[in-house]
């Protein structure tokens, strides 16, 4: 029989961390591919429609976005409850469009694979869209993407 050692003091072994800075970059690696960052707050109500027909993107970076239709409610107290246009993150005119597709064709390192994507409420007047379309067309605009939404 073995005799065991009653002593009280034994220290506990120090625990090996050599690997921890590789499990934490794995981590933070698997994050940042899986992640998202939104790029623009939503200023109007959008509903997403139901799709009959889905175009793929080839370059989703050369995509920009022109969204239609009444202010959130936090903005509806400031902003009227009429349609509006958000660019990026503001509020604009139609007027506006074009300096807004200059500067991201400029920002762009393919320009000639831009397109731009109109997201539309339903109950938008045709108007404002038309209007929207001939600023479109004089700033040479050449792949424009419409989808229009249902709001219940």
């Amino acid at each position: 029989m073995s005799r065991f050692n009653k002593k009280g003091s034994r220290e506990m072994p120090e625990m090996n961390t050599s690997s921890l800075p590789d499990l934490i970059f794995t981590i933070l690696f698997f994050f940042m591919i899986v992640t998202t960052m939104r790029e623009v707050t939503l200023k109007v109500k959008f509903t997403v429609p139901a799709g009959t027909e889905l175009e793929k993107l080839e370059k989703k970076s050369a995509v920009s976005f022109i969204y239609v239709g009444p202010p959130t409610d936090q903005l509806r107290a400031t902003m009227g409850s009429g349609t509006r246009i958000q660019l990026n993150d503001r509020f604009a005119e139609p007027a506006e469009i074009m300096d807004f597709v200059a500067q991201e064709r400029a920002s762009m390192s393919d320009q000639a694979a831009q397109q731009i994507s109109l997201k539309v409420d339903q109950k938008t007047k045709m108007g404002i869209i038309t209007d929207i379309k001939q600023v479109l067309r004089k700033s040479w605009a050449l792949k424009i993407n419409y989808s229009a939404s249902k709001r219940n």
